[in-house]
């Protein structure tokens, strides 16, 4: 399998400490998990990855969960982590189950943030058009890259959320740092089933869903009882899909008691 060397952050904690591996989501990094990570890391020590095609890490034609999962375990044998305690949003909550089923060996514990294992009808094509179109290198400010999507998306926190993606360009401007074409490609292979049947993972697992969230239904308890036999589904209130940015402290309470007990 071919890999990629992954960026990351560390947010701190003693090297005594059980390691923390915070996985981000779609057009994500490891900047999402600032506040969360710091506060895990009174307890943990924590990284927080940067998967492929986004943040600091490398770009690269192939975008499945497969090579997704293949750089999070070099990472960890580079970092010479046996087993960690994985938490995944999203797209990573899908690397992070992945990961689970095929080598559970690796795992302290397993965590999932507001995704199911089940397909979802692909979105955000119009998004990625959207943002593949924009002006980019006519920029001065962030607060125009803003202005420019406001009329098609009205959600001042998720144009927030997206232009975060985008970076200084020392000839002037901005570029992305995402991987914007091989990702709006790879849209088909992002929202499959995560794990496919025929997997499971016989071990504790905590599946966190925001309450103003749909990505969880109250129909998925079945596919995720087939493929994580012990899973326990936890909601925060007062929390969308983004649950590290709505509740941080709610979200790392329910980890850190979670992850004490499964070490």
């Amino acid at each position: 399998m071919r890999t990629v060397d992954l960026a990351y952050r560390s947010f701190g904690g003693e090297e005594s400490k059980p390691p923390v591996v915070l996985l981000h989501g779609l057009l994500g990094s490891s900047r999402n998990w600032q506040s969360a990570g710091r506060l895990l890391a009174r307890q943990f020590r924590v990284f927080a990855l940067d998967l492929r095609n986004h943040g600091e890490s490398p770009h690269d034609s192939l975008m499945d969960y497969p090579s997704m999962t293949g750089d999070v375990l070099n990472w960890m044998d580079k970092q010479s982590l046996v087993r960690v305690h994985l938490v995944g949003h999203s797209m990573g909550g899908k690397v992070a189950m992945n990961l689970a089923c095929r080598w559970p060996e690796r795992l302290l514990s397993l965590a999932v943030v507001d995704i199911s294992p089940r397909e979802y009808q692909p979105r955000w094509e119009k998004e990625f058009a959207l943002l593949q179109g924009m002006p980019v290198k006519q920029f001065s400010t962030r607060l125009e890259a803003e202005q420019w999507l406001e009329p098609d998306i009205r959600d001042w926190a998720f144009r927030k959320f997206l232009i975060s993606n985008l970076d200084r360009d020392p000839a002037g401007g901005f570029k992305w740092s995402v991987n914007l074409g091989v990702l709006k490609a790879s849209l088909p292979d992002l929202f499959v089933q995560v794990p496919s049947a025929g997997w499971r993972y016989d071990r504790r697992t905590l599946f966190l869903r925001g309450a103003k969230s749909a990505f969880i239904a109250d129909g998925d308890s079945g596919l995720i009882q087939q493929l994580f036999p012990f899973a326990k589904l936890q909601t925060i209130e007062n929390a969308g899909h983004n649950v590290h940015f709505d509740q941080p402290e709610a979200l790392c309470q329910a980890l850190g008691e979670f992850m004490n007990r499964s070490a």
